[in-house]
């Protein structure tokens, strides 16, 4: 097996994902098409030379429907040789694309391949894919379904994090955010969007809220009390853990994911394709897996792929400079935080989607961007990149410094 190296990642800044966002006027196609742009033209990349391009795009419907990965390279003026394709893996459909073209490489079946992933949230709404986990009774009876925010509650609830312990990490993730961007931490990765007259759309995620604060925060109504009750499903996660005597719900919009659009994307190649292109690797793939988890509570799959994915590297969590989770909700890092005792000055350094927003497809690749690009600022050698999945999985990846 050969290895496969990073040889760049870009992302787009993060647009608010509702009609006003900076980002709404741009389709999922040409918003997938600017990161592909964006990594060809500062490689000076030879498109004819990519064998394949792998996409994530969790609501792969309407104009974000049939196949972004190959559509948005036609888009982007991409040889017509190079292929593409689309695929799903909820949240973590960004990085599951990166581990897909990095397999290829590995097995010998691709010297050069791309990964990442789009989400427009505010053109695609969650849930306009529908679906039978979430529409048919009989399928969300046999796996107890829970929509996500339940099962944020329900972690909450079992492992003994309080509003004060959520909201905390929140106000942490909206700091930990600002600086990076004040410190130009983003700088290396990001690609700005213009208009069709050349006029900046957005150049930084607009998701941010800086002053965020503890108070701020405490004005907030829990956003999923009156579906768990009303809806029926605090009875449900209850029916599945019957420990729990009643739900604690403390998940809102401050301390859950942004609603965001975004797309990323990730040069991957083999060592001598590197040299065929005159471009230098900025990292290995070590390790990659997905596994999966109790689909009810669902969010509980970063420990147990991490867990996963070090005992495939022959790595311990000691072995790890830097962890990336995404922060889908603020309960979920915090498990993961404590169930693998992980130094919070070495997880999430910059912040994570609860300030600057998840936009579905694209996060997985974003965040590996963003580990990649933190190792080199701080000279540090490897990074742990995990997120949690829909319908209870879990995917990580392993990076290296070379």
């Amino acid at each position: 097996m050969q290895d496969c190296f990073i040889y760049d990642a870009v992302r787009t800044p993060r647009g608010r994902g509702r009609p006003d966002g900076a980002l709404h006027e741009v389709p999922p196609l040409d918003l997938a098409a600017h990161s592909l742009r964006a990594l060809r033209d500062r490689n000076n990349l030879d498109t004819s030379l990519v064998d394949d391009i792998v996409l994530g795009c969790v609501m792969p419907v309407g104009e974000q429907g049939s196949n972004v990965g190959r559509i948005a390279a036609l888009n982007a003026d991409y040889a017509e040789t190079a292929p593409g394709v689309q695929i799903n893996r909820y949240c973590a459909s960004g990085l599951e694309a990166v581990n897909m073209a990095a397999a290829q490489i590995m097995s010998g079946q691709s010297e050069v391949t791309i990964g990442g992933g789009v989400e427009s949230m505010s053109r695609v709404p969650m849930g306009a894919d529908a679906g039978g986990w979430f529409t048919d009774p009989e399928v969300a009876f046999k796996t107890y379904y829970t929509p996500q925010g339940i099962g944020a509650d329900l972690i909450a609830t079992k492992w003994g994090f309080s509003r004060t312990d959520v909201d905390a990490y929140a106000v942490e993730s909206q700091r930990r955010a600002a600086r990076a961007w004040e410190e130009n931490r983003f700088a290396r990765s990001i690609v700005p969007i213009y208009d069709e007259l050349g006029q900046v759309l957005l150049d930084r995620d607009e998701h941010m809220r800086p002053q965020t604060t503890m108070q701020d925060l405490a004005a907030l109504k829990p956003a999923f009390a009156v579906m768990g009750d009303a809806m029926g499903y605090d009875a449900v996660a209850m029916q599945r853990y019957p420990e729990v005597e009643a739900l604690d719900h403390v998940h809102h919009g401050g301390n859950s994911s942004g609603i965001v659009d975004g797309s990323a994307a990730v040069l991957l190649g083999s060592k001598e394709a590197g040299i065929r292109m005159g471009l230098k690797p900025r990292a290995r793939i070590r390790a990659f897996t997905s596994i999966g988890s109790e689909p009810s509570i669902m969010l509980t799959g970063p420990e147990k792929v991490t867990r996963k994915v070090l005992a495939r590297a022959g790595m311990t969590t000691s072995d790890i400079d830097l962890f990336e989770l995404n922060e889908a909700f603020a309960s979920v890092v915090l498990l993961f935080q404590h169930l693998l005792d992980i130094d919070p000055n070495i997880l999430n350094v910059n912040g994570g989607a609860i300030a600057m927003g998840h936009p579905l497809g694209a996060t997985g690749a974003m965040i590996l961007g963003t580990a990649l690009d933190e190792l080199e600022r701080t000279n540090r050698s490897t990074a742990l990149v995990t997120l949690c999945v829909g319908a209870g999985m879990g995917t990580a990846t392993i990076i290296e410094r070379v």
